[in-house]
């Protein structure tokens, strides 16, 4: 039996390919990072010089030097742990999935209010019962005249921002 000679026979082989696939989805998540505002950064457990790259990132435009800070944060992520940091950006992008389903939800009941008036307004306020009736009926009718007249939908986007205060309230 052949004996290894160094610590480096005894590692296990790792295909060209296998490299380029990491490498590959190393430039991937350095770009999901790229994309993340600082606030959303500051969210996730980055070292040090990984966030001022993802900073410096942030600002760069041209197109070349971009794809030049995405390869040199690829190469810092390689040197980092990226479980932790692809969990994070898991959760965070859960976050906003869920921040935008919230919102399109609030649009179908603003949609709904709309068109069906009165009616929808039952079902709504079971749904939200710290909503202000009153409020939203005045809404609701001062909306549909805008529609009717052709004007800028300055109540529909009231009620839309009425009917998000109540989702709010109600999930505090």
């Amino acid at each position: 039996m052949h004996e290894p000679e160094d610590e480096y026979e005894e590692q296990a082989y790792i295909s060209k390919s296998q490299l380029k696939r990491d490498a590959q989805a190393l430039q991937e998540l350095a770009a999901e990072l790229a994309k993340l505002s600082r606030e959303q950064l500051d969210k996730l457990s980055l070292a040090d010089s990984l966030r001022e790259a993802l900073g410096a990132a942030l600002t760069i435009t041209q197109h070349g030097a971009r794809k030049r800070q995405l390869k040199y944060i690829a190469g810092l992520l390689g040197r980092e742990e990226v479980a932790p940091i692809r969990d994070g950006l898991a959760r965070l992008q859960h976050k906003s999935r869920q921040a935008t389903q919230a919102l399109h939800h609030i649009e179908q009941w603003r949609d709904r209010l709309l068109s069906e008036g009165d009616a929808a307004l039952e079902p709504l306020l079971v749904q939200y019962p710290d909503a202000d009736c009153q409020v939203l009926r005045q809404l609701i009718r001062n909306a549909r005249r805008e529609q009717a007249a052709a004007k800028p939908p300055k109540s529909a986007r009231l009620l839309f921002q009425t009917l998000k205060a109540a989702a709010s309230s109600r999930n505090d």
